[in-house]
């Protein structure tokens, strides 16, 4: 139903260099099903291979990537059917999102009650 990229380095090179998953990748958003990436996985990953939205978030490290006009300041950007993040910190809102996206605004909200 997703697939979700983990950040950081090396593993987003490794995940770039993987035929098989920039294959599933490609799939995905041809389907307009949905994909992520957080961290450094938005720069590395996604625009690599041609599948960075026009609006996204990634590390800070990578924000002089971001094509202008880019959403640079939220932690978690929805563009389309990709949802990208900023890293660690923004790690919890991203998983939120998700779980909207997958499972609704009311799951969403039962888990974050959990989360208090």
């Amino acid at each position: 139903d997703l697939i979700a990229l983990p950040g950081g380095l090396p593993g987003a090179e490794h995940l770039r260099d993987s035929p098989t998953l920039v294959r599933l990748l490609k799939e995905q958003a041809a389907a307009g099903r949905l994909y992520a990436a957080i961290c450094a996985s938005p720069i590395v990953v996604l625009k690599a291979h041609g599948l960075l939205p026009k609006r996204a978030a990634c590390h800070s490290y990578f924000r002089k990537e971001l094509a202008e006009p880019a959403t640079t300041e939220e932690d978690v950007v929805t563009d389309g059917n990709c949802t990208t993040s900023c890293g660690p910190g923004t790690a919890f809102a991203f998983a939120l999102a998700l779980a909207e996206q997958l499972c609704g605004s009311d799951a969403v909200q039962r888990v974050r009650a959990t989360l208090r």
